[in-house]
């Protein structure tokens, strides 16, 4: 069995390029039927704000990978100087069920979610004209997943990116930032408001308790609602172009979509899927000036794709532990 950790993982390197070109062959493969995913339970006790998730799948065609990745989320561990994400992912061999691999680091979530991000943004800009103009991209959240959203946005979409904004509810220090070439460009916004206004591409990776977005937003940006849970229903009530990754995930717990299905009468068949925006070009029969939300659960196929993709360069590369 392969043991990955942070260490290893970090030595394979973020070939963000690479990795959403993984997830764009996994959406196609579960377009043709070829996955098995069941609804992922969520385990909690005492405060319910914490959770441990179970999210089990198998993804076939050219990735045929298995396994499950096993994650904790509790929010409030900054006060005890920990992360808010634990987890570690198992694959097995997709022919025989033996454990072949198993990454304990919560980076496998905090690159599959990027990664997602980074093919819709892909799909985004293939459906838009060069007239529409410049990218201006603001991250709310300046935890692990907005420093790689900024990672991936750089690498992916860098020379067509004029500006960027971050906010976060915490200082950010200039020193967090780093220091290349893309310095320049970076605004640290003073509020979220002002990166809101400022921006087309808003990219929302909080943990906040509350929704506290309520202006509506410009026409023609695109909003990756990372988090889920950012948006008032004043605020995106009339966004008519509306994405998920899979419906029956995230119209539940207190998601903004669920919030819109409840409050608003949104129905699944009023949504776009990954695979209509992947496969089937869906963002293409939308006006340029309409908002486009996107918002995902976050698919266990889409974390095992990811962790696959680890193991299989880290035995190319000769990086990770080999267990007996």
């Amino acid at each position: 069995m392969l043991y990955i950790g942070e260490e290893q993982l970090r030595s394979i390197g973020f070939e963000w390029p690479e990795l959403v070109d993984q997830l764009e062959a996994a959406v196609h493969i579960m377009n043709g039927d070829h996955y098995s995913q069941p609804l992922k339970p969520y385990l909690r006790y005492n405060d319910p704000i914490n959770r441990i998730i179970a999210m089990p799948a198998y993804i076939g065609g050219t990735i045929h990978a298995a396994g499950l990745k096993w994650i904790a989320s509790f929010p409030d561990n900054y006060r005890l100087n920990l992360p808010r994400a634990h987890s570690v992912t198992v694959l097995n061999d997709a022919d025989t069920g033996v454990p072949s691999a198993i990454l304990n680091t919560a980076l496998v979530s905090a690159v599959r979610t990027a990664s997602v991000s980074g093919l819709m943004l892909r799909h985004f800009l293939e459906s838009r004209s060069t007239a529409s103009g410049p990218l201006r991209v603001g991250i709310i959240g300046w935890g692990p997943i907005g420093q790689f959203h900024y990672e991936m946005c750089k690498n992916m979409f860098g020379d067509l990116i004029e500006s960027f904004y971050i906010y976060d509810v915490r200082t950010i220090a200039t020193e967090a930032v780093p220091n290349d070439m893309y310095r320049e460009r970076l605004t640290i916004a003073s509020s979220w408001e002002e990166l809101y206004s400022a921006c087309n591409i808003i990219i929302t990776c909080t943990v906040s308790p509350e929704r506290y977005i309520n202006n509506t937003p410009s026409p023609g940006s695109f909003l990756l609602d990372v988090s889920l849970r950012d948006y008032q229903l004043d605020a995106i009530k009339g966004v008519k172009a509306i994405v998920v990754d899979n419906w029956s995930e995230v119209c539940r717990e207190n998601t903004d979509i669920e919030l819109l299905h409840l409050e608003n009468g949104l129905q699944a068949a009023e949504t776009s899927s990954l695979s209509d925006v992947v496969c089937h070009g869906a963002l293409r029969q939308y006006d340029e000036r309409e908002t486009i939300l996107f918002c995902p659960m976050g698919m266990a196929i889409f974390d095992i794709a990811i962790a696959a993709w680890f193991a299989r360069r880290g035995t190319e590369l000769g990086i990770g532990i080999q267990l007996p």
